[in-house]
């Protein structure tokens, strides 16, 4: 028998929806969040062969790279992403740089269908590597919803393993 998918709520059986979730930068959740990539990791693998066994190649893991993560907000007056980017880049030049604030670690929180937190990832000293502060404006379109984008850099990520599984009811 396999294992189950909800150790704490055997009588579920769909996994967790993608469109609840939440990115808390500096412990706030960030407003109007409509998107984010995926968290994902790539392992370089190493090739190397044995003296005296030139038939078989041997393949060890090498070093581990991040990907960027990219976070899509709706343009409204919450100021986060334009506040972070100008602690990486300002146009009032380097000295208006932080060389202390511009990193930071982000929480990654995948919420249930009852808005508890279900699933989080810690996201380690993160940095703004690009930043969009106003879509293409088009007078043509009247239904368009005006998204503003970050792209992170990180140095890794890791599950919270404090946070269990939650009791639904």
């Amino acid at each position: 028998m396999a294992a189950p998918l909800f150790p704490a709520n055997a009588h579920r059986h769909d996994p967790y929806r993608t469109f609840n979730f939440q990115v808390l930068i500096d412990g706030a959740p960030v407003a109007g969040l409509k998107k984010m990539s995926v968290l994902k990791r790539s392992t370089e693998p190493v090739k190397w062969r044995s003296a005296g066994d030139p038939t078989h190649e041997r393949i060890l893991p090498g070093g581990t790279s991040y990907e960027p993560i990219t976070l899509e907000q709706g343009l409204t007056h919450d100021p986060i992403f334009e506040d972070w980017a100008n602690l990486v880049n300002n146009v009032q030049g380097n000295a208006a740089m932080s060389l202390v604030q511009f990193r930071k670690d982000i929480v990654i929180n995948v919420l249930n269908l009852q808005g508890t937190v279900a699933i989080s990832y810690k996201v380690y000293r993160a940095w703004v590597s690009e930043y969009q502060a106003l879509p293409e404006l088009d007078a043509g379109t009247m239904n368009a919803v005006g998204i503003q984008t970050i792209t992170l850099q990180n140095e890794g990520w890791e599950r919270d393993t404090a946070v269990a599984e939650p009791a639904e009811s």
